[in-house]
């Protein structure tokens, strides 16, 4: 029983997306289960993919981040007004927006260490000011016209391969290796563990809840660049709803909201579960409004398992020390 159970928790999220896979397959065999549009699910989910992985280490580390989606808005249409109305060159511009999304990082992550308030009431402030940084860089409008070498990241092959799929490939590669093979990403999970014990054990809390928030606002400004290259425009709204989408895949993937818990390769699994979830559901010309629904009530019950696996955990605890 014991082994069933660790065979289901292991396993839980890539059976969910095994089986959504089949359902939509037998629903719509001669359009979803087709390569090209396996490619586009991949590709579409890579964006969301490469913002849920920043936002997965800022959940390891105990925290959270509710304005990544406005990051991705700002970004856009920084690199979009820098490339259009400033001429700069592709890689200037990309590296300002790059070195933006950090920024933006660090300033989140220092507002909420030095205050103490809640990452969730903080970050969801710096959400609405940046979503209306976001419309005073383009002056509310799309900025369009981009030069055809800004389209290459977001819409461009190396060989059959999409770029943007490329790019997320090597962020997990990059961030597995952090997160597993170094001491600081096992401080990471230290912090998110208990704070005060790794505090005093000698760990830099703070520094390294702040270096999350950093990790997360550079994934945030990547995801936004390729998202301007993929729609071929700059758009204020470009990161509208992202955060939930990526929260979701994140705690769908066994991201604990708590902190101290969370793996790179089901937090994937979590994305490519949102991936095939919104492509089989248009598809099936299903209303985007009831896909809202539907994407709530997924989140909400992801949430809900969340704490009813936590008040498990602690429940056997007290029976030990008892």
């Amino acid at each position: 029983m014991d082994k069933l159970k660790s065979f289901i928790k292991q396993y839980f999220v890539l059976v969910i997306l095994i089986v959504l896979i089949i359902l939509f397959g037998c629903l719509r065999p001669e359009s979803f289960l087709t390569m090209s549009n396996m490619f586009t699910v991949i590709r579409q989910s890579s964006i969301m993919g490469i913002a849920t992985i920043g936002l997965l280490f800022v959940m390891v580390a105990g925290g959270i981040d509710l304005s990544l989606g406005s990051v991705i808005s700002v970004e856009s249409v920084l690199v979009a007004v820098l490339l259009t109305k400033f001429g700069w060159g592709l890689l200037p511009a990309y590296l300002c927006g790059l070195a933006g999304g950090t920024l933006v990082g660090l300033v989140t992550g220092a507002i909420i260490v030095k205050t103490g308030i809640f990452p969730m009431i903080g970050t969801l402030a710096l959400q609405i000011i940046l979503q209306g940084i976001a419309y005073l860089v383009c002056g509310g409008m799309p900025v369009s016209n981009l030069p055809l070498n800004a389209k290459m990241i977001g819409q461009g092959y190396i060989g059959p391969i999409p770029i943007p799929v490329i790019v997320f490939i090597i962020v997990i590669i990059i961030a597995a290796l952090v997160l597993n093979r170094t001491y600081i990403g096992r401080h990471f999970y230290a912090i998110g563990s208990n704070e005060e014990a790794a505090r005093l054990s000698g760990i830099n809390t703070n520094k390294l809840k702040v270096a999350t928030y950093a990790i997360g606002g550079f994934l945030s400004g990547l995801a936004g660049i390729i998202m301007l290259a993929r729609i071929s425009s700059g758009q204020p709204t470009a990161g509208k709803n992202m955060e939930m989408d990526c929260l979701t895949a994140a705690v769908i993937g066994g991201v604990s909201l708590t902190g101290g818990e969370g793996k790179i390769s089901t937090a994937v699994c979590g994305v490519l579960i949102i991936g095939v979830l919104t492509n089989g559901m248009t598809i099936m010309n299903i209303s985007e409004y009831y896909q809202l629904v539907i994407r709530g009530c997924i989140f909400l019950g992801a949430v809900c398992l969340d704490g009813i696996q936590k008040q498990i955990a602690g429940g056997k605890k007290v029976k030990k020390a008892a």
